[in-house]
């Protein structure tokens, strides 16, 4: 087994985590937003009123809510191919709904109800797709592999009775790579790269056989093919696309998702331009009041401006809940939450089985 040499003692994963919040535990991370949401449950009489803000989804999004009735609300041109793969369905049965599908290696599997990459995995070949239903006991999706060049997640709202929305938040991502210089190895590369270093055992894994291997100048190796976060995929602050170009598509595709008034589009498209555009843009996953204002965790934003972010969609996501509330939208009750954390927690076990 390799062992990783450290460049200096910040590149060790502990003083990594340590010096930069965007690692931090989510309950440290959300420590100040929790007691404001209590502030706001007094203010709206309920502890569950945010499920108001998106009647359209389960849960209003905040726990375990199926991924396959939103993203059918999706208009076709924005859709990925996608199939929806029950625990009883044979590799054979799979197969053939990815043929009708018209849906190519590689291509995403994911559960139907899951979060943070949680069981999330590109696969690539037949064997790859047997060991994945073989180990996932419950409903999954497959989506095609989208090649598209961006991905972002656009955190938009719209206040009910209205046509036109607002977008709070714009993340782009950056994969985790490693970029040769054709003199050092796959194992120095990822050693300089105190991102890489917090996975290093998962990548030992996977690139192990590699890690002797002088990679050529200017090759790069995707290290990580999913965009998430806590996988290692650096998040960049780009709200500074945000104009009223981009708020109009956006409210477009949102007064086509019934009942869905506050979203984050996890998206692939080709350019910014064209997003702006409404162009040749696949939009991969809708996630609703769970979503956090991804552009928090860009490395240089501080973790008091995170704060405001994370308030400012709390008091977003409120004021929708309760305009709907007075619409007629009940809140859920705490049997109702008690309910799903059940169904949520069992999902949860199993993934870490």
């Amino acid at each position: 087994m390799y062992k990783p040499h450290y460049h200096s003692w910040t590149y060790r994963p502990f003083f990594t985590k340590l010096l930069h919040w965007e690692y931090w535990p989510f309950s440290i991370v959300y420590f100040p937003a929790f007691f404001y949401y209590l502030w706001l449950c007094v203010k709206a009489r309920s502890l569950w009123f945010f499920n108001a803000a998106n009647p359209g989804i389960e849960t209003g999004g905040m726990l375990g809510e199926s991924k396959t009735p939103i993203l059918a609300m999706l208009p076709d041109e924005y859709k990925p191919k996608t199939i929806h793969v029950e625990p009883h369905n044979t590799f054979d049965e799979t197969k053939a709904a990815l043929l009708q599908a018209n849906i190519i290696y590689p291509l995403i599997a994911k559960p139907d109800r899951g979060e943070r990459g949680l069981m999330v995995e590109k696969i690539t070949n037949d064997e790859a797709l047997s060991a994945y239903i073989q180990k996932i006991p419950f409903p999954f999706l497959i989506q095609e592999y989208v090649t598209l060049k961006e991905e972002l997640g656009v955190l938009f709202y719209m206040l009910p009775g209205e046509e036109k929305g607002n977008i709070i938040s714009v993340v782009m991502k950056e994969f985790l790579k490693a970029k040769g210089n054709g003199k050092s190895t796959l194992k120095e590369l990822i050693e300089e790269n105190p991102r890489a270093l917090l996975h290093w055992q998962k990548l030992e894994r996977k690139f192990g056989h590699r890690f002797d291997e002088v990679i050529p100048l200017n090759e790069e190796i995707e290290l990580e093919s999913i965009g998430n976060h806590v996988r290692g995929t650096k998040f960049i602050n780009a709200n500074n696309i945000i104009d009223e170009q981009l708020n109009r598509v956006f409210s477009d595709i949102t007064r086509q998702l019934d009942g869905v008034y506050y979203c984050r589009f996890d998206l692939r498209c080709s350019s910014i331009k064209e997003l702006k555009q409404g162009k040749h843009i696949r939009i991969v996953e809708i996630n609703g009041v769970g979503a956090e204002p991804a552009h928090i965790y860009d490395p240089d934003y501080r973790i008091m401006d995170a704060w405001r972010s994370i308030f400012k969609a709390w008091d977003i996501i409120y004021k929708i809940a309760t305009i709907n509330h007075r619409n007629g939208i009940p809140y859920m009750t705490t049997k109702d939450v008690v309910r799903q954390w059940k169904k949520v927690k069992m999902y949860r076990n199993i993934s870490a089985e």
